[in-house]
């Protein structure tokens, strides 16, 4: 049925584009009381048909919704971009917002401010050089806390096999209004034990940074591996705009010494 109606539907479209393209090249010659009725319906097609377009331009040009896809090392035996990245979340934004606040699965906001005065918002991502569908841009007004953080939990397929042998590698893209200090410390919670590793994120230009955590000098329990997460640090946030606009991470064999 479903091959049927599409053989139909072809044929049918093939008939109306050989009328209009008959029209068309008529327009010249046509009587003027017909060609009056024809330049309404040819208006009134070219409405939808702009509309159409339109819309298939922009979201064909658009990062697909839930694409992991991302650049890394070829010896990676694992990569993951968290949701709040990759797909839509139910509230698109928050205004004033508290500590331990999950803004997407697995993504809180933590701070230590007495009046919050700091917005959360996930944005389509629209640039070419794009391959995240989404973003998130934080608007961060008067700041008296003394830490600002996004805390992202890593999923378990992440400690699967996880050994001191690895590097966990952040890639990220992060652009912001004002020049400020961020850092990324990765936690690895084993048995009653968190280790953590901490790494400043350099801003560049174009926003493209990456950071790796070298596992090598760690003191895991390979064995007793629990959870993990990284977060994201940010200091001195006032009054600025700061736009993840790609989070990403993968694991790979660090380079015998």
């Amino acid at each position: 049925m479903g091959k049927t109606r599409q053989l139909v539907n072809a044929v049918v479209f093939r008939r109306i584009l050989t009328r209009w393209a008959a029209l068309a090249q008529r327009a010249d010659v046509v009587d003027l009381s017909r060609l009056r009725v024809q330049n309404n319906r040819a208006k009134l097609l070219r409405h939808h048909l702009d509309r159409i377009i339109a819309v298939a331009d922009s979201r064909l040009a658009l990062p697909a919704i839930g694409t992991e896809i991302f650049r890394q090392p070829r010896d990676s035996d694992w990569g993951w971009r968290p949701p709040l990245w990759r797909e839509p979340i139910p509230h698109k934004g928050v205004a004033s917002v508290p500590s331990n606040t999950e803004f997407g699965p697995g993504s809180t906001i933590f701070h230590d401010c007495s009046a919050s005065e700091l917005t959360l918002r996930q944005i389509r991502n629209t640039r070419e050089s794009d391959l995240a569908p989404y973003a998130v841009r934080m608007d961060v007004f008067r700041f008296d806390g003394s830490f600002l953080s996004i805390a992202v939990d890593l999923p378990k397929d992440a400690l699967n096999g996880l050994r001191r042998k690895h590097l966990i590698r952040m890639d990220t893209q992060i652009e912001a209004e004002k020049t400020l200090e961020i850092f990324a410390r990765l936690n690895i919670k084993h048995g009653p034990n968190t280790e953590q590793i901490v790494r400043e994120v350099p801003l560049q230009q174009g926003g493209e940074m990456m950071v790796e955590f070298d596992l090598g000098y760690s003191d895991i329990a390979e064995n007793r591996l629990e959870s993990a997460w990284v977060d994201l640090i940010f200091e001195g946030a006032q009054m600025n705009q700061v736009t993840i606009r790609d989070l990403t991470f993968c694991r790979l064999p660090r380079a015998d010494l």
